[in-house]
């Protein structure tokens, strides 16, 4: 395929506000944000992606200033042979601005929203579905047909559990992850009412999102344990040292899961090291497309589960179904199910759950095309 060359590269931002806020053991959502990357080439192909902007409030205008300001001028009017070439020459020269501005974290979510743009556009220009053109760039030829990938409710805290439990099956979900870490008795209690509702057989994921200490931890997932969860997502801070993490697998029967706030060579540990049987890692967050997908089978050739985290709008969200489509494997999609507009609206026509998979779209790129004025009352920037 002929090169491309970026004739655009712009962000804008949305923030859909909620009636009930999200929350979790370190923040709250009172609003759901979106930074939403469009690239056009001089073609006229247009590409879409989206960079992590959760926290902390102020997070998304900030990282759509950074694709503006920073990312946009070091791309356009150049011609890329792939995505990965852009991602790679991107990554190296706002190498030394990260470390001087101490913010590797927003300017890698900048260029991993830029990355999954340059992506889709140029997998549209293939018109292959991007988890083809993904398996043709690394493996040398596509693979076969994927039509859709296992998932799995997210985002769902203790005290609604039992209402979004019953909504997300209602709407085809069959395993569903509930957020610990707001105190021990009040999360034994809410799983003792789960199961007593939904049996012993409803799979279950529990997300302490970084909440405890080492001695902490080791107390809750024994506790946890009679509940039998396939994971126990994050119980400590990610850069607690390996040690920390291989005594607490050593301590519990639950599997250990974690990822999305590691990066680099901090993965790299995780992946290689043997406390975490599911490893997470954000597209939105690092590493983009270009990096994700390498990230995954590295995951897979380690013998470990390979789980995309996401928890955004809808063009990440694709983004990551198809990520895992391509990399393979026998991990489960995250689709959170708290009320937000930006994540069907922005990947319309909206995937449908059904028996605990997620429909991946057949058309090319990420296979939606969002109409951004609809969602005009939403913009900030």
């Amino acid at each position: 395929m002929s090169k491309f060359t970026l004739r655009t590269l712009r962000a804008s931002v949305y923030r859909y506000p909620l009636e009930q806020e999200v929350r979790t053991s370190f923040g709250t959502m009172k609003d759901r944000p979106a930074v939403v990357v469009r690239a056009e080439d001089d073609s006229g192909t247009v590409g879409w992606g989206e960079a992590w902007c959760n926290f902390p409030t102020v997070g998304a205008e900030h990282r759509a200033r950074l694709i503006n300001d920073v990312c946009a001028p070091l791309l356009l009017q150049h011609a890329w042979p792939s995505a990965v070439e852009a991602y790679a020459a991107l990554t190296r020269k706002l190498h030394i601005l990260a470390l001087q501005s101490a913010e590797p974290g927003p300017i890698a979510q900048a260029i991993a929203g830029v990355d999954t743009a340059l992506w889709d556009l140029d997998s549209r220009r293939r018109n292959q579905p991007l988890y083809l053109a993904l398996q043709e760039h690394f493996d040398g030829s596509p693979g076969p047909p994927v039509v859709s990938v296992p998932c799995y409710a997210s985002g769902i805290h203790p005290q609604e559990a039992s209402v979004r439990i019953r909504q997300a099956r209602q709407s085809g979900f069959e395993r569903f992850k509930v957020k610990v870490g707001f105190g021990a008795d009040a999360d034994l209690q809410a799983l003792r009412n789960l199961r007593e509702e939904f049996g012993e057989e409803l799979p279950l994921m529990l997300d302490a999102n970084q909440r405890w200490s080492l001695a902490e931890a080791v107390t809750q997932a024994v506790q946890l344990e009679a509940f039998h969860p396939i994971w126990l997502e994050e119980p400590m801070p990610a850069d607690r040292p390996a040690e920390e993490w291989a005594q607490l697998a050593q301590a519990t029967s639950t599997p250990l899961a974690a990822g999305e706030n590691l990066r680099e060579a901090a993965l790299e540990d995780a992946i290689q090291g043997g406390a975490l049987r599911f490893v997470q890692p954000d597209l939105a967050k690092w590493g983009g497309l270009s990096q994700g997908f390498l990230s995954g089978r590295q995951i897979l050739a380690s013998g470990k589960i390979y789980c995309p985290h996401y928890l955004g709008g809808g063009l990440g969200l694709l983004a990551s179904a198809h990520l895992l489509a391509a990399v393979g494997g026998p991990g489960w999609l995250e689709v959170d199910c708290n009320p937000n507009l930006l994540r069907e609206q922005l990947a319309q026509p909206f995937p449908l759950t059904d028996h605990g998979q997620f429909a991946l779209p057949q058309h090319s790129g990420l296979g939606v095309t969002p109409d951004l004025s609809r969602l005009a009352p939403y913009q900030t920037l």
